[in-house]
């Protein structure tokens, strides 16, 4: 009489050993979803305190498979805040329309600038391209330049603003252009510092209100008595 070999061989799968390797197979690793999470962790810790390890906890992949998609800690920087840039110019575009006043459109830009400013799972971020111009910027030319291009493009979008309410006149024929694209530049600045220092918003509401106040009524103080 055979006996039976009570312990299957190496060959043989166990009742539901199967069904457990299925349920810890990893998930199909998503580029842009993980590119999304590493700039959650930029903005919230910037370049040089964010380690590997941070990215590679927060974007779900290991450092080997996150080199192999994104590059060295840097390469990924740049391209979190390419995609930065790109959303917010989304946010920002519909603002811009000319199919509204002066006012409104300051009006929404600083509301649009406040919501993205104030926002963090983890507080307030302010704005990732004014944190990077007052760090990595001064050291890395590469980043410095990007940050310029991305503030050339805010002031040309102002500038464009202004010049059509001179035309439509909403300012004066001889207002300061170049003044006001810095005036309300400097102010979006600001906001974005403060709100990082977690300013409460009705305060940095205040500051924009002057703000829209001065452009609006053509740039100019009453002078004192």
């Amino acid at each position: 009489m055979v006996q039976k070999d009570k312990n299957p061989s190496a060959g043989e799968v166990r009742p539901g050993e199967r069904s457990a390797k299925k349920r810890g197979r990893p998930r199909a690793f998503e580029p842009e979803a993980a590119l999304s999470r590493a700039l959650d962790t930029f903005r919230d810790s910037g370049f040089a305190a964010t380690s590997l390890d941070d990215l590679s906890a927060a974007m779900g992949i290991n450092r080997p498979s996150l080199y192999g998609a994104f590059g060295d800690k840097r390469d990924l920087f740049l391209k979190a805040y390419a995609r930065y840039r790109a959303e917010v110019g989304e946010q920002f575009a519909k603002v811009f329309d000319p199919a509204l006043s002066l006012r409104q459109a300051l009006e929404g830009i600083f509301t649009t600038a406040l919501d993205l400013y104030l926002a963090g799972e983890n507080g307030p971020r302010g704005c990732f391209t004014v944190m990077t111009a007052g760090s990595e910027a001064m050291a890395d030319p590469e980043i410095r330049d990007t940050v310029l291009r991305a503030l050339a493009s805010t002031d040309k979008a102002l500038a464009k603003l202004f010049e059509l309410a001179v035309s439509r006149g909403e300012l004066p024929s001889d207002a300061d252009v170049a003044l006001l694209v810095q005036v309300v530049g400097s102010t979006i600045h600001t906001i974005a510092l403060r709100a990082r220092a977690r300013t409460p918003r009705p305060e940095l509401e205040a500051i924009t209100q002057r703000t829209i106040d001065f452009v609006c009524s053509g740039a100019t103080l009453t002078s004192p008595d």
